[in-house]
């Protein structure tokens, strides 16, 4: 593997932790813990983490509208 690939590859784990992190501070903002399978959030994929994140996020605005 040449010097390139390396640094690419690291970048995109560095990237994918990056967001990672983002979307389970978000979701602890919201009072979301963990999954209803019993997982906590930082075992799960970037793809799983995103997809509850988008549902609870909806959740939250509609609340917030609903307190208006």
């Amino acid at each position: 593997m040449d010097m390139l690939s390396s640094v690419s590859i690291n970048q995109l784990k560095r990237t994918i932790e990056i967001q990672k992190d983002f979307y389970k501070s978000e979701l602890i903002n919201m009072g979301y813990f963990k999954t209803p399978e019993g997982l906590q959030l930082y075992e799960l994929p970037l793809k799983r983490l995103r997809q509850i994140y988008e549902d609870v996020s909806g959740q939250h605005k509609e609340k917030m509208k609903q307190g208006e």
